[in-house]
């Protein structure tokens, strides 16, 4: 089956947050959500659920371990027993429970800024310190890891590095060089890759855990269908924790809090998505593709005093706006209220976020080139 990802939906007119949360006239490239129709087979075997008219306590399903197990050793060669899955609600309450699991009040966790505004705000729900650790623009906007800031950012009560790869906001896709480094301490590791499988040619992702048996041991990987089948609304993840030690710390932590199934339709997506959606995948990263080239050189080409480096993942582009000399106004609100483009405020993801904005490139082509346009025009009536 062919999709057509330039087709609009409307969703103005629908239950959306990235579209109501601000008015008629503005373009929404914040939130992480794509504009495009989930897969036929997802909404398929939706239709084919709720016509069944029954809604009661679900159950998981053997064919559900079965299937994420082949996939991952499809995808990224990293063969996990069935049991090291834990259905979730979402990857944030993943990341937390996992917090729980690992840390005291007072212990430190560990994180690379600028980065996701929950994992940011991780250690402060848990009572815990941030210790952060840089991420290092590049002169051609590329982010490395400064390792030796890596190293100086662990205390002695460090006790969890909280990692987001595919990086969200600025895009990497971490090699496994990169990550084999960040290892010489033995930290509790917790790997949000919600965008695993939404990286582009030549980035290939590697799950930090799959790189050596003692590494699993230690680390919790949240993943989830939501971001590259867009479900987000169905609240269906999983944890791979294959040490069953950490797996009972961390299943300790839901206590009567998050329950131990997930919402029944969002398990019905999941499945259906990781059986049938491939076909919808390919198409949708080939667009996105697309969509990241058209935002990288429309800022060469059109915003000159804005700089990008084209991201290896995620559909997300981060924008340094430093240059642009922005009077009195962060870039966030300028956009907002001289070009009508809502994007997501750089401070609003810790230390390097100033003078930066998130924008989400999962869109139709004409909305994006219409709001690179119009912060375009808003600049050049500065």
């Amino acid at each position: 089956m062919t999709y057509d990802f330039d087709q609009p939906v409307d969703r103005r007119h629908s239950d959306s947050s990235k579209w109501q949360k601000y008015g008629p006239d503005v373009l929404p490239l914040w939130v992480a959500d794509m504009d495009f129709v989930s897969p036929a087979p997802v909404i398929r075997a939706l239709q084919e659920r709720v016509a069944h008219g029954v809604f009661g306590y679900g159950i998981e399903l053997p064919e559900w371990n079965a299937t994420v197990v082949d996939l991952l050793a499809a995808r990224y060669g990293w063969r996990i027993e069935p049991e090291a899955l834990v259905l979730l609600p979402g990857v944030i309450t993943g990341f937390n429970l996992a917090a729980r699991a690992v840390t005291t009040p007072g212990d430190g966790l560990l994180m690379q800024t600028p980065v996701y505004p929950p994992i940011l705000r991780a250690p402060t729900n848990m009572g815990l310190t941030r210790d952060t650790a840089p991420l290092v623009r590049q002169p051609d906007g590329r982010y490395t890891i400064d390792f030796e800031a890596f190293e100086a950012a662990i205390t002695p009560r460090t006790r969890m590095f909280l990692l987001c790869n595919p990086h969200n906001p600025v895009g990497r896709v971490f090699s496994r060089d990169e990550l084999s480094r960040c290892l010489r301490h033995n930290l509790t590791m917790c790997a949000d890759e919600i965008h695993c499988d939404l990286v582009f040619a030549g980035h290939p992702h590697q799950p930090i855990a799959a790189l050596d048996p003692e590494i699993a041991a230690r680390t919790i990987t949240l993943m989830a269908p939501s971001k590259t089948y867009n479900l987000a609304g169905l609240k269906c993840a999983f944890a791979i924790i294959p040490d069953p030690t950490l797996r009972a710390q961390f299943l300790a932590q839901r206590v009567d809090l998050v329950p131990g199934s997930v919402n029944l339709l969002g398990y019905v997506a999941a499945l259906a998505a990781y059986r049938e959606g491939q076909p919808w995948l390919d198409q949708v990263r080939r667009y996105l593709a697309g969509n990241r080239d058209c935002v990288s050189t429309y800022v060469q080409t059109h915003l000159p005093t804005l700089s990008m480096y084209a991201p290896e993942g995620t559909y997300l582009a981060w924008l340094d706006c430093r240059q642009a000399a922005i009077p009195h106004q962060d870039p966030y609100t300028f956009f907002l209220e001289q070009a009508r483009v809502a994007l997501n405020n750089g401070v609003d993801f810790g230390p390097g976020g100033e003078g930066c904005v998130r924008l989400n490139f999962g869109c139709t082509r004409a909305l994006l080139l219409q709001a690179l346009d119009q912060m375009r025009q808003a600049l050049a009536r500065l």
